[in-house]
């Protein structure tokens, strides 16, 4: 580890960060940490120079025989880079300042006959603000806690970005739900099971957080480039590996190992990963008591070839399960107040079986066909086959609680009010193919970029559904809501057939066509010293849905956007930034299968218009670089399609007959509050609604009206390999309330307040900054952690859904609380060789 100075200081930076609430932090001055610049040093024709000398301070590297070169920088101080050779000219990259962690790609072009000098200040402004994304660093996304860790459990620590679910990897953005976002690795859209009713049945994200590069995020107002959904992009490039390295990673929850290789010539790279996850530590930290075996096994590849500097062919390919089997055994839930505490305990046979097991492939080829003009072309394919069985029972009893501590039935039910049951039936299997191919090009002329693409794409969905619901209560069978029955039970006999309390059969075969193109140009100049960006574009998207049991139908839509930045010449770093644009989001099959598994194919696309206004600002204090992030943004939504929310699953109406709007403000303070990390504190406030047929606005599923979110990165002052990560959450509760089948305009209850801590506390024996030597134990390592993590720090009852009981006696209905993971204990090993 390399020596920090500092003044001498008891407590560590964390105490003193949360004592003075946010903004106020010590003045211990620590060397700082590195940035990576990267890059392929070439002529006037295009061919690589190798030998290039590259000088930094007092230290230098050469370009490789491809001309490549990589090396390490300081991070948060302006450096200067100078890049020489016999036979041309010095180019000189001045005032360069690069984020802590960040990866800086620098393709200098080296002329015989002009001097080149480039100043490059990378701070919250220029085209990296102007697309209106937010970066994140790669090591943060590996280093930080949770209890789904990866690059979902950043997202959710980011403004306007809501979850109530830990176990989940999907998220809200403004308003939106889990199918409004976008998600792209290598630029081809990726895709997550359809079936997925509970948090707990899902596995890993498609994104492997140890394969990525860059990340770049954005909660609306994006580009024509990106896709046709309402919400959000997530765009995720993996790595292009620069040298041999085998990482491997182990928990008492998961285990990965990532190998990186690259040829001689480096011509050949790839990166692998694989991964192995079991959630029964989470599972069996919840109320119900089960035997259960989840086990959650991904594999992904990326391969490089580079035959030449001009071309470059690549691969992508994934192969996933989850298997989740799971044999409930028996519930207690106490609820209710200090006064009349009530409990619900429940007792189970039978069991459930949830499989999902999907295949990715992608192929993609990149031609530079001259300086100014580069084509891709590209093509995937998505398989899924995934399975629901399930046969359970469940026997209740619903009464208050013996609260005398020196009884002996202290904490049990005693003289049950109600005594009922349930039995839960499902076979649904759904068997899914998508594939595409694409094409896109990249042209520049001097400060003009003009980008466009077209893709076509097949979507064959083969889906059975058959789920059986029956319930009594007091022997009593309870009909479906909204029945026409009427019973008197038991004061007077009823000789109808036995009905379920819900049931859904249906067998859809759908298959639906796209064509998909956007055109977009860009183009930065000035106006009286000031630097303005703009960006305008239009996406074009027909599509065709031919189910097998009715005829098919055929739409088209069109979607302007436009962004414009400006960069005004003032002492203070600030860029402003407006965006407006059309978002229309085609129905999906999910979209278009509605409450009864029936399929409507005159679903059409729901349409949302975004206004977001933004400010950047980038100011230095104690000679650490921070940067306050502002939005405001207002959607209004027509054609919109109701759905459901229960859990993670969503249940679509499958009609366009509803308008919506949601607006809000996010602001986000990131920085090196402590000397060379990044930290950041969030918060953001939002409200939506939606109007079904003019019957007034009612709240959304989603409206989470605060948020609050808190990532903290620290070390001890006089041991700095002890490093501590700190995530905070605090969101407002959401509707959901309600017993999912009642009309939402009659109940708009809302869930408890989320709250949770996640901390992580690592001991570093070995990084890019120790330099041991050949005798001791930790050279072998490039680097070498060991670790625990505590979830839920302050054990949180937070709820997802209620559990919707009758009384008998008195026909009353209670809400019974389903609470999520209580605190775990967590134990971790990283280690690179």
């Amino acid at each position: 580890m390399s020596k920090h100075s500092t003044e001498s200081k008891s407590k560590s930076y964390g105490l003193q960060f949360l004592l003075k609430l946010v903004f106020l932090f010590s003045f211990i001055n620590i060397g700082a940490q590195d940035a990576i610049i990267t890059g392929i040093v070439l002529d006037e024709n295009q061919n690589p120079i190798p030998d290039v000398a590259i000088s930094y301070r007092n230290t230098g590297t050469t370009t490789a025989e491809d001309g490549s070169y990589l090396f390490g920088v300081v991070a948060d101080k302006a450096v200067t880079i100078s890049f020489s050779h016999i036979g041309f000219e010095k180019i000189v990259l001045k005032d360069l300042i690069l984020s802590t962690n960040e990866t800086f790609e620098f393709n200098p072009v080296m002329s015989k006959e002009t001097v080149q000098v480039a100043g490059v200040t990378i701070t919250p402004n220029g085209t990296k603000k102007l697309k209106g994304v937010t970066t994140v660093s790669p090591e943060i996304i590996r280093n930080i806690p949770g209890a789904n860790a990866g690059v979902e459990n950043i997202l959710k620590l980011l403004p306007g970005v809501s979850f109530n679910n830990e176990l989940s990897t999907q998220y809200n953005v403004r308003g939106g739900n889990f199918d409004e976002n976008l998600v792209y690795v290598n630029g081809i859209q990726v895709y997550k099971p359809f079936l997925i009713r509970s948090a707990q049945q899902e596995g890993f994200s498609f994104v492997n957080p140890d394969m990525v590069q860059s990340v770049e995020f954005s909660a609306g107002g994006f580009q024509a480039k990106y896709g046709d959904k309402l919400s959000s992009v997530l765009d995720i490039r993996y790595k292009q590996p620069t040298k041999f390295s085998l990482k491997t990673a182990a928990s008492l929850i998961d285990a990965s190992t990532t190998i990186e290789t690259i040829t001689k010539n480096r011509k050949w790279s790839s990166i692998s990963g694989v991964r192995y996850r079991d959630n029964s530590l989470f599972i069996n930290s919840q109320q119900t008591e089960t035997n259960v075996k989840p086990v959650f096994f991904d594999a992904q590849s990326y391969l490089s070839f580079k035959p030449t500097t001009r071309l470059r062919f690549s691969l992508l390919g994934n192969f996933s399960v989850n298997d989740y089997q799971n044999e409930p055994l028996a519930r207690q839930t106490n609820f209710g107040t200090i006064q009349e505490p009530r409990a619900l305990a429940v007792y189970y046979q039978g069991q459930e079986q949830t499989k999902f097991q999907t295949e990715f492939l992608a192929f993609n080829s990149s031609i530079l066909v001259s300086n100014n003009l580069k084509l891709d072309f590209s093509s995937s394919i998505y398989h899924t086959l995934e399975q629901e069985f399930s046969d359970v029972i469940a026997a209740y009893e619903l009464g208050p609680v013996e609260t005398n501590a020196d009884s002996s039935n202290f904490g049990s039910i005693v003289n049950a009010t109600n005594i009922g049951g349930q039995i839960n039936r499902a076979r649904n299997e759904l068997d899914a193919l998508i594939y595409s191919v694409a094409q896109k090009g990249k042209l520049k002329i001097n400060e003009q970029q003009l980008d466009w693409g077209i893709t076509y794409t097949v979507e064959d969905f083969r889906d059975q559904l058959n789920e059986t619901e029956f319930l009594d209560s007091a022997g009593v069978i309870i009909r479906p809501p909204n029945s026409g029955f009427t019973n008197n039970e038991p004061f007077e006999p009823y000789d109808a057939p036995i009905l379920p309390f819900e049931r859904i059969a249906a067998y859809n075969q759908v298959k639906t066509e796209r064509i998909t193109s956007f055109t977009q140009w860009s183009t930065q100049t000035e106006w009286k010293e000031h630097t303005i960006y703009l960006n305008g574009g239009v996406r074009a998207h027909w599509w065709n849905v031919n189910p097998s049991n009715t005829t098919s139908k055929s739409q088209i839509i069109w979607s302007p956007r436009a962004q414009i930045a400006v960069k005004p010449n003032w002492n203070a770093d600030m860029l402003f930034r407006l965006a407006v644009g059309s978002y229309q989001q085609p129905p999906f099959y999910r979209e278009l299968r509605g409450f009864d598994g029936q399929v409507n194919p005159n679903v059409k696309a729901q349409m949302s218009t975004h206004f977001v206004v933004g400010n950047e600002y980038s100011f230095r204090f104690l000679d650490r670089p921070f940067f306050l992030t502002s939005e405001a943004y207002y959607k209004k939504m027509s054609d919109v399609n109701p759905y459901t929310l229960e859990d993670v699953r969503i249940r679509y109406l499958a009609e366009n007959i509803a308008k919506a709007y949601a607006y809000g403000l996010d602001f986000r303070l990131s920085g090196t509050f402590v000397p060379g990390i990044e930290s950041w504190v969030s918060l953001g406030y939002l409200k939506t609604e939606e109007n079904w047929d003019d019957e007034g606005y009612i709240a959304r599923p989603t409206d989470q009206r605060l948020k609050m979110a808190m990532l903290f990165q620290d070390y001890m002052p006089n041991l700095p390999q002890l490093r501590l990560y700190i995530n905070l959450v605090y969101n407002t509760g959401v509707p959901g309330g309600s017993p999912n089948y009642e009309n939402p305009y009659n109940f708009q209850n809302r869930l408890r307040d989320y709250k949770r801590a996640d901390l992580g506390i690592s001991y570093i024996f070995a990084d890019v900054n120790t330099n041991w030597k050949k005798k001791n134990w930790q050279s072998a390592f490039k680097e070498l952690a060991v670790g625990f993590e505590i979830f839920n720090l302050f054990n949180n009852q937070n709820s997802i859904t209620n559990t919707w009981v009758r009384d008998a006696t008195n026909q009353n209905q209670y809400a019974v609380p389903n609470y999520l993971t209580s605190r775990i204990f967590n134990i971790k090993l990283n280690a690179r060789f």
